[in-house]
């Protein structure tokens, strides 16, 4: 997620091998005019400005689509937040009296499920960090599930279902755990589709090629303009078109572990954070800072 401004030096190298592009395609047509002027006939500017509205359009609905599906990453990072907290406050109150260390055992591996969806959508390792927080046999036993998120919902559920069977829980608090219980598995599976559902890639290569297009029909345009200020012109309107485009391209994809990503690692940290403390544990590591212009 990023926090401030990035540098230009990002900025420039997303967009660098497409600039190259324009600069050689506007190179190329300022050759041809400059040699071939009798033969290619004169573009009007009409051409191009029709062109660039075509882009314009396309390029808002980009936005719009990809926008959607970043805030609708974050909402359901949101509901995953309301939902930890409300399944330790439910374990509190709705548990009978005895049972901390059950109830600390169920916290803390709502604590490391978190981290583990996190890293699971990022296609990263899933059992990162899990080792502090729940014991290695059930590691081990999440291990052999291909969903290690979903294995320790299913370890969450059989512990529930324990304290029901031991009468530590009656039949409507046992009612009101699965519920959370259901709706983070809900919110799992809501991520899962976003990360599962790709942006159609023909829409970004229809795309790149109507800039394109525009480029050399704006630069056959231009040909009464000499060559130090047509190419400079030519770039930096692309170069506003190509931006817009690489960030909706990055914003579609909330969960591919880059600097425009849902901040998952952060959220899950804040999660440990408020957990640890509903448990009175002593050990709560500081704030997360970020190290640089971006909260993973």
């Amino acid at each position: 997620m990023l926090l401030k401004r990035p540098s230009i030096s990002y900025i420039f190298n997303k967009v660098k091998h497409d600039l190259l592009f324009v600069l050689v395609i506007s190179l190329v047509v300022h050759y041809l005019i400059y040699y071939f002027r009798d033969v290619i006939p004169n573009m009007p500017l009409t051409i191009p400005t029709s062109i660039g509205m075509a882009i314009s359009i396309l390029l808002s609905f980009k936005l719009n689509q990809s926008y959607d599906r970043w805030w609708e990453a974050r909402k359901i990072w949101g509901s995953i937040v309301n939902d930890s907290r409300s399944l330790v406050l439910q374990l509190q109150n709705l548990v009978e009296k005895g049972n901390d260390e059950q109830i600390k055992r169920i916290a803390f591996r709502q604590i490391a499920w978190c981290y583990s969806l996190g890293q699971s959508l990022r296609r990263l390792d899933p059992t990162w960090k899990l080792n502090e927080f729940i014991p290695e046999e059930e590691i081990a036993e999440a291990m052999k599930h291909q969903n290690v998120p979903l294995a320790l919902l299913a370890l969450h559920a059989r512990d529930i279902r324990k304290l029901r069977d031991d009468d530590q829980l009656d039949a409507y608090r046992h009612i009101q755990l699965d519920s959370t219980l259901v709706r983070l598995c809900d919110s799992m599976g809501k991520a899962e589709r976003i990360k599962s559902t790709v942006f159609p890639a023909t829409y970004r290569l229809f795309l790149h090629l109507i800039i394109y297009l525009f480029v050399i029909t704006f630069s056959m345009a231009l040909q009464d303009i000499e060559a130090i200020f047509e190419i400079p012109l030519l770039i930096t309107i692309s170069t506003c078109f190509f931006l817009l485009e690489k960030t909706a391209t990055h914003m579609q994809d909330p969960f591919e572990n880059r600097p425009t990503d849902t901040a998952m690692t952060a959220i899950a940290f804040t999660i440990e954070t408020n957990i640890k403390q509903l448990l009175g544990e002593p050990d709560i590591s500081p704030p997360q800072k970020p190290t640089s212009f971006y909260l993973m």
